[in-house]
């Protein structure tokens, strides 16, 4: 391609995202002069055997849904190089709901899923949209290491979390990360399910601390895309008798053990699953409204 045709990719692609982002706390151009000059410069055809004379620049910026986290904004931050897309744009993610460390945790991903999956197309929406879907697990991250509050003189009654996660991936299909998924959740004593295929669903229930440590070894192996779609915390009183504590645990839980289920696999490759039975078996299991929360409509 040469750089008149760069230029006209990044211009377009400008125009979608001031469709998309019309107000300037939304999408805010920091450099002016450098829009109008790439502007210019495909008007003006007679230079396009060099690039055009400065880098546009801007900022699209992000809400983040207040019940997550109150008064946070996730900002990118853009620069196009001369190349664009035949290279990757410069793309800096800031959440003052994050530490540094898990900013760059954050950014290095999204680079990661860009390198993977955007090479030589315009990419810049794909990127807010990757951060939007995944930012979710990261402040999760955030509050689960915030500080614990200050501790209570001892007692002999205290608090344990019985927790539930339910886990969206855009596909799992690998046979590997098929039988890790089965094999940390015996080991970390989880019940639960997954279902392979496109999506893929993970739903893994026990002590909060067995959950997080099951994601925390989940989300580090290569997804297209996962989230924590859906999360459910319940207190259990413990009155220092591990049994009776056990009891209780056992009882919150839905499921009896971890399988991995198949609901009539079709399609092409057998990796799609019939929906409606996975909401009878998530209906039968008294986890029905899950449904709705996956994809948006309610079951039947």
């Amino acid at each position: 391609m040469s750089y008149l045709e760069y230029a006209e990719s990044q211009l377009a692609e400008i125009e979608l995202l001031t469709s998309m982002f019309p107000t300037v706390d939304e999408l805010e151009f920091t450099d002016q002069v450098a829009l109008a000059e790439l502007r210019s410069y495909v008007e003006d055809s007679a230079s396009a055997d060099k690039p055009p004379p400065s880098r546009p620049q801007f900022l699209i910026k992000q809400k983040v849904d207040p019940t997550v986290m109150e008064e946070t904004e996730v900002i990118l931050s853009c620069a196009y190089p001369s190349d664009y897309p035949n290279v990757l744009p410069d793309i800096t993610v800031r959440c003052s709901g994050l530490s540094r460390a898990q900013q760059t945790q954050l950014q290095a991903h999204l680079n990661k899923y860009l390198m993977e999956n955007c090479q030589g197309e315009v990419c810049v929406l794909a990127a807010v949209d990757w951060v939007k879907d995944n930012l979710q697990s990261f402040i999760d991250e955030s509050l689960y290491a915030a500080p614990a509050p200050k501790k209570e003189p001892p007692s002999s009654q205290s608090h344990e979390v019985f927790s539930r996660l339910w886990i969206y991936s855009h596909h799992i299909y690998n046979k590997s990360k098929r039988k890790n998924i089965l094999e940390w959740s015996k080991e970390l004593g989880l019940s639960g399910f997954s279902m392979p295929g496109k999506p893929g669903i993970v739903c893994v229930e026990g002590p909060q601390s067995a959950c997080e440590e099951f994601w925390s070894r989940v989300k580090v192996l290569t997804w297209k895309k996962i989230m924590i779609r859906h999360r459910e915390d319940t207190a259990v009183e413990h009155q220092g008798e591990g049994s009776k504590n056990v009891e209780s645990m056992d009882s919150l839980r839905k499921f009896t053990g971890f399988e991995e289920a198949m609901f009539d696999p079709h399609g092409n490759r057998g990796n799609h699953m019939d929906l409606g039975q996975l909401y009878q078996f998530l209906n039968e299991k008294g986890c029905c409204d899950v449904f709705q929360i996956y994809f948006g409509i309610e079951g039947r």
